[in-house]
């Protein structure tokens, strides 16, 4: 969207061909054949930077999701574990009443 309102308004585009040979005279007028390779050097440490800063930055973001992924297994296995157990302890307090009843009757004068 923007660059449609630049080229519109302002009739600015992409360089072509003739122009991006201008800009490679300015250049090289302005900083000379012995500096182009120093800074072309600038120019490629900044770009490897930049791409070292923007994965980091998203390796962050996935260990993040990752943690919080793990944080709600771990929620969901205890919630489990604990519904096991529960289940574990109503089988017994089953098996204990049955136990009572059963000796209760048994004990009942005839």
């Amino acid at each position: 969207m923007l660059l449609t309102f630049l080229n519109t308004y302002f009739l600015l585009s992409m360089p072509g061909g003739s122009e991006w040979i201008l800009i490679l005279l300015v250049v090289l007028l302005f900083f000379g054949g012995k500096k182009i390779p120093d800074l072309m050097r600038g120019i490629g440490r900044g770009v490897r930077e930049f791409n070292d800063a923007k994965t980091n930055v998203k390796n962050e973001i996935e260990a993040g999701m990752n943690e919080k992924d793990k944080k709600e297994q771990d929620a969901e296995l205890e919630l489990k574990q604990a519904q096991e157990r529960l289940l574990q302890a109503q089988a017994k307090v089953q098996q204990a009443q049955q136990a009572q009843q059963t000796q209760y009757q048994t004990e009942l004068p005839k």
